[in-house]
């Protein structure tokens, strides 16, 4: 699997001529064909799509299971409508602050909603939505209650009014094109993959700098912004607003949309919405069924097309018409940067760490330090802590007691993403690499991420920071070249060889310009060439002043390379020396065969 178009700036050409034939032909409908109700109901259809290109940010791209992008839905309804039919605003006032109620709503609930996953999100957000209900309901007095407010205002646009039918779907379309091109700009490149790293793999993307927390905020204001432009256009098309857009059938056809149309998919999104509006007027006879019909779609389509109808549009047309290969063009690798003085004070001290996990205490009073540019190997059985200590010291976890300080300054509570962009990057012990992604775009995403260039902005703007695309993929390139794996570049990191895996992960590491460098079990499953091959490489990386801890079991690989050797059991220190002092503690062989060391513990 390969392209030629790295950093997620590949345009989808596969099924863009059908789509754009189906385009022209339902313009053709609504212009020449359409009664007025079906002009009514393509407008509709629009509308629905807006509501589904915004749902797809936290949902598709965010992987985040919202159900409240109904109450945003209807939130914007109520403002334009209250303020049209109650107050008499115009468009130009209603139209804007539509979209501002729902983002300042999903801002005042972020902070303890985002904080939490999977259903508990799921059901957090659905309580969004029900209160929004009950208070349309209940507040008489401004909503109308139960039967709502009618005599909303059309669209006025510079003083012209627009009629219903063709015009006002003109300017239904207007905006659905406006804001699918802004969607299509914002996830297009590297913002886009920063999601599908987020998604795949969070605690990934933390330890590359990528700030998770900050991403899935957008994510969730951007669904808020678009559902509250639908709600908005839904109210002057209607011309009525009542807590039926509020009900949870809204959010109910919003999920089904999305999931049939495509999650991540603009053209998915508007497929879903023209498509999930002609459905009720296919299942009248169900007489009040449609949410079980829409289920049993629902369903159909999660087993038969899991990337929805375009994305198995797109897999029919590969297989009749597959493309043909472009040939690939890698980037130029950039100059290497002058080597890091970190000074002689730029130590990574942890003094007193210590971690429980229920009644299993995982770690107990660990004192080391590591030195730039030093190699310092981390042994011990199964089960010592070694992995516990790395993850405590990146951010993973939290300590229960002890201290972590980089260069005299503490960062035991700092998150993950902070860490990583203060200089201490890691490996995994299990594969971390998003498999759809190839190397080349994974280690550039860091470089991105370590500089502080995946803001909104950045993305929307097309990458007017002083470190564009191109800096950031020939920086890229030199790690990869340097690791020996240039020629791999534009391969899917699922088709690499382990060895390769293994190698694009340091690299992705080192794209992060680290102090430090944390490695569990680099060298695992490895052939010999290859780990002699990745012992002289991590000389060079600590001849950079670098300081770099390894986790290995692999002692023929470690202990030739190692500056020092600390070997962990049950939590603590129990031996820590040269390499050679290593090979000879009694101690460390006991431990490793499961005997009872006769010394006390010592500590460093």
């Amino acid at each position: 699997m390969q392209s030629g178009d790295p950093l997620g700036l590949r345009l989808r050409r596969g099924i863009n001529a059908p789509l754009a034939v189906a385009a022209l032909g339902l313009a053709a409908y609504a212009l020449f064909l359409a009664s007025p109700y079906g002009v009514r109901l393509i407008t509709l259809g629009a509308i629905y799509a807006l509501l589904v290109i915004g749902y797809q940010f936290i949902f598709g791209h965010a992987g985040a299971l919202s159900l409240a992008q109904a109450g945003f839905f209807g939130l914007g309804a109520y403002v334009t409508g209250v303020l049209g039919a109650v107050a008499g605003w115009g468009f130009a006032a209603t139209f804007p602050l539509s979209l501002l109620a729902p983002v300042a709503l999903a801002l005042f609930v972020a902070a303890p909603v985002l904080r939490l996953q999977t259903h508990y999100f799921a059901l957090a957000t659905l309580g969004i939505g029900q209160v929004l209900l009950l208070a349309a309901r209940n507040w008489r007095s401004v909503t109308g209650g139960a039967n709502g407010l009618s005599g909303v205002p059309g669209i006025v646009l510079f003083g012209l009014p627009v009629p219903p039918g063709l015009p006002l779907l003109g300017v239904v379309l207007a905006v659905l094109v406006g804001a699918a091109f802004v969607a299509h700009r914002l996830m297009r490149g590297a913002w886009g993959q920063a999601f599908l790293v987020l998604r795949e793999n969070p605690l990934a993307g933390a330890a590359t700098g990528l700030d998770g927390g900050r991403l899935r905020l957008a994510a969730f204001s951007l669904s808020a912004l678009y559902a509250g432009a639908a709600g908005a256009l839904y109210a002057h098309t209607l011309r009525v607003v009542s807590p039926e857009s509020l009900d949870f059938r809204v959010m109910v056809l919003c999920l089904t949309m999305t999931v049939i149309g495509g999650q991540r998919r603009i053209s998915g999104a508007i497929l879903g919405g023209m498509l999930l509006v002609a459905l009720p007027e296919w299942f009248r006879f169900l007489q009040g069924a449609d949410l079980v019909a829409y289920g049993l779609v629902l369903l159909a389509v999660i087993i038969a097309a899991p990337d929805g109808a375009i994305g198995a549009l797109d897999q029919i047309k590969n297989f009749l018409w597959p493309e043909r290969s472009r040939e690939a063009v890698l980037p130029r690798a950039a100059t290497a940067p002058p080597r890091r003085d970190n000074g002689p004070m730029s130590l990574l001290e942890i003094s007193g760490l210590t971690k429980h996990f229920g009644g299993v205490t995982a770690l107990a009073g660990v004192d080391l330090a590591l030195a730039p540019g030093e190699i310092l190997g981390l042994i011990g059985p199964n089960g010592s802590g070694k992995t516990t200590l790395i993850n405590l010291v990146s951010g993973i976890d939290r300590a229960d007691a002890g201290t972590i300080q980089l260069a005299g300054t503490p960062i035991g509570g700092l998150p993950a993403h902070e860490i990583a962009r203060r200089g201490i990057a890691r490996s995994f012990q299990t594969g971390t690499l998003v498999e759809t992604m190839n190397s080349l775009d994974t280690v550039a995403l860091a470089v991105l991420a370590a500089r502080g260039e995946l803001t909104f902005s950045d993305a929307l703007t097309g990458w007017n920071g002083a470190f564009a695309p191109t800096q950031a993929l020939g920086e890229a390139m030199r790690l990869l070249e340097r690791l020996g794996i240039g020629a791999a570049a534009l391969r899917a990191c699922g088709d690499l060889p382990h060895g390769v895996r293994r190698r694009v992960e340091i690299a992705r590491a080192l794209a992060l310009q680290p102090r430090f460098l944390l490695l569990d079990e680099p060298a695992s499953g490895l052939a010999a060439d290859e780990q002699r091959q990745l012992a002289r490489q991590l000389g060079e990386i600590a001849q950079d002043g670098i300081g770099v801890l390894v986790i290995e079991h692999a002692m023929p690989f470690l202990l030739p390379v190692a500056h020092r050797v600390i070997c962990l059991d049950h939590g603590r220190v129990i031996a820590a020396g040269t390499p050679d002092d290593i090979r000879r503690d009694g101690r460390v062989v006991a431990a490793y065969l499961g005997i009872e060391p006769e010394a006390p513990p010592s500590r460093v």
